[in-house]
Formats: structure tokens, C-alpha cells, sequence
């Protein structure tokens, strides 16, 4: 197995230990040294009363691939600091791709951004961009 491939299981093992991801049935199809590419299937428990996914499933999806592009271009554990998302169009489709990219990678913190596209018919429509900083996680204490 290549380095890449189990960069991308590792990734993969992370993403079932959050109950909300594995809950909305997120995947991970891509992650690479500042890159990452999380898909969510799109299905009624998602949807808010007008039929588009709900903001807050859309903002998951640009939250959890940012991260994920961050920590991978700092290459430790990292949590997301702060994110804005504008959204440009309502989410409908059978899928949402979330792509993310480090754009800035220094010693504790990453600058990341993130296009949401819903793909419907196997067209993918942008309807949300984000930006996020992502920052390193202190070294853990050892016990006392």
C-alpha cells in the first residue's frame, strides 16, 4: 500500500470516531498533504422544509474538509480555530463534495478554503465557499 493510501485510510479511521459524520454517512474520498475531498450522500433526514440540504449539513461538510486539508498540510492533530461559509446557491442534489486546500501552511496554524458543490445527475453546482483557519493542537501533558 503507498504512503498516499494509507494517508488517506488513516484519515478514513478518524472520520468514523465522529458519531455525526458516520450519522450523515460522510466519506472521505480524497486526502493528500493539504488537500481533501469529503463527500455526503444527500438524503431526507438532511433536508430542511424547502427541500435544499440544510445549512448547517453544508457547513459540516466545508468545516470537516478544511480540517482535515489543514491537519494534513501541518501534519499533526489540529482542530478548526474559526470558518466563515458564504453560500451562493441552495443545495440540492443526491451528493455534496466538499474540496478544501491549505493555502497557507506555517508552524501552528493553517489558512484554508473550500468549495461545496451539490451534484445532481452527476453535474456538480457550486453553492457554497469557504474559508477557515485551522490551528495545531498543544502536545499533550504527560500525566503527573
Amino acid at each position: 500500500m503507498t504512503n498516499e493510501a494509507l494517508f488517506l485510510q488513516k484519515g478514513q479511521a478518524f472520520l468514523a470516531l465522529q458519531p455525526f459524520s458516520v450519522l450523515i454517512g460522510a466519506e472521505l474520498h480524497a486526502l493528500s498533504r493539504g488537500h481533501c475531498e469529503l463527500h455526503v450522500p444527500v438524503t431526507e433526514k438532511i433536508l430542511q422544509q424547502n427541500g435544499f440540504v440544510h445549512g448547517g449539513v453544508v457547513s459540516y461538510a466545508a468545516d470537516n474538509a478544511l480540517t482535515y486539508a489543514g491537519g494534513a498540510a501541518l501534519g499533526v492533530p489540529v482542530v478548526t480555530s474559526e470558518f466563515k461559509i458564504n453560500y451562493v446557491r441552495p443545495a440540492i442534489g443526491d451528493r455534496l463534495i466538499a474540496r478544501a486546500q491549505a493555502v497557507y501552511a506555517g508552524q501552528s496554524q493553517a489558512v484554508c478554503r473550500c468549495d461545496v458543490f451539490a451534484v445532481m445527475n452527476g453535474e456538480e453546482k457550486l453553492c457554497a465557499v469557504a474559508q477557515g483557519t485551522i490551528a495545531r493542537l498543544p502536545d499533550k501533558e504527560p500525566p503527573k
